[in-house]
């Protein structure tokens, strides 16, 4: 049998209806009628009893058909997969992520990825603002969501995930805390934090400004490597630090305070790939996942 008369034979069985077979199959009903025709002669007995009002199966037709629909479910799975692997869809994808990578919208991307993949495991790796890119540089994550701005020649950017508002984060007790608001100018007095090598000067710069908006300097103590490091630091009373909003909602602690962070830009969470990589079918397929995610919510996510 034919694979074009097995997928007519198939789809008749199920519409009783030439019309609606032929719209399936993308044929004309004459060239339905004349596969099933072709068919019927290698079996040697009707499998179709036609009349001018309706379509119905013969009894060895009804038998025909109970015995291969199953093994056509198979056999069309085992395309699929095989193709999958062909592409390049199978295996495992490494998702790296800094922070809370992206957010809301992570099990959404997840879900959409898995559906279209389901064959591809992915792995959540966290990596932390010490060494930001370092993971999906030395090829231990496939992907990254990360805070910008990344303009780095052999990275590419987008698409962006998520739009986050600053915040000062605070000791409990703080001049700051309990405000509704504070600028960056009025931070000229207070100590940041440094970075331990890895992360690029000016996206450590971005997030941890070392000057105010008009030009005064503001100092920076110890060097960190970690997030929870940084807030250890903070609750001690060691610095302050600005931070994106996301993190009062997802990393909270009783002995911080998040104020709204004024006069400085918002955040953006966006993915990261190598350029290198670029058309990779697991790539392509993770990107698509995410473009589309972005779009079902409006746009990035406000965090």
């Amino acid at each position: 049998m034919e694979r074009q008369e097995l997928e007519t034979f198939l789809t008749l069985a199920e519409e009783l209806h030439f019309g609606r077979t032929a719209e399936r199959l993308l044929l004309s009903q004459a060239r339905v009628s004349q596969t099933v025709k072709r068919l019927e002669r290698k079996i040697g007995a009707p499998l179709f009893e036609r009349t001018s009002r309706k379509v119905e199966m013969s009894p060895l037709g009804r038998l025909l058909y109970d015995d291969l629909a199953p093994l056509h479910v198979r056999m069309e799975a085992a395309i699929a997969r095989a193709k999958d692997m062909a592409r390049g869809v199978d295996g495992e994808l490494t998702v790296a992520f800094l922070g809370s990578g992206a957010g809301s919208l992570t099990s959404a991307i997840l879900a959409k990825f898995r559906e279209r993949c389901p064959n591809c495991d992915v792995r959540m790796r966290e990596t932390q603002f010490g060494d930001p890119l370092g993971a999906l540089r030395g090829g231990e994550a496939d992907v990254l969501f990360t805070c910008l701005p990344v303009e780095e020649p052999d990275l590419t950017v987008g698409p962006v995930v998520i739009n986050e508002p600053r915040m000062l984060a605070v000791p409990l007790g703080h001049r700051f805390a309990g405000r509704d608001g504070v600028s960056l100018e009025e931070c000229a007095g207070e100590t940041f934090f440094g970075v331990v090598n890895g992360a690029p000067a000016y996206w450590w710069d971005f997030h941890v400004p070392p000057r105010t908006p008009s030009g005064l300097p503001i100092r920076r103590g110890r060097a960190v490597a970690g997030f929870q490091e940084l807030m250890t630091l903070v609750a001690t009373g060691q610095g302050v630090s600005p931070v994106i909003a996301s993190v009062e909602k997802y990393y909270s602690r009783p002995d911080i305070a998040f104020v709204p962070l004024h006069d400085v830009p918002t955040a953006d969470v966006a993915l990261i790939s190598r350029t290198a990589a670029a058309g990779t079918p697991r790539l392509e397929e993770f990107i698509r996942a995410v473009r589309d995610a972005v779009a079902a919510n409006g746009g990035p996510a406000p965090y």
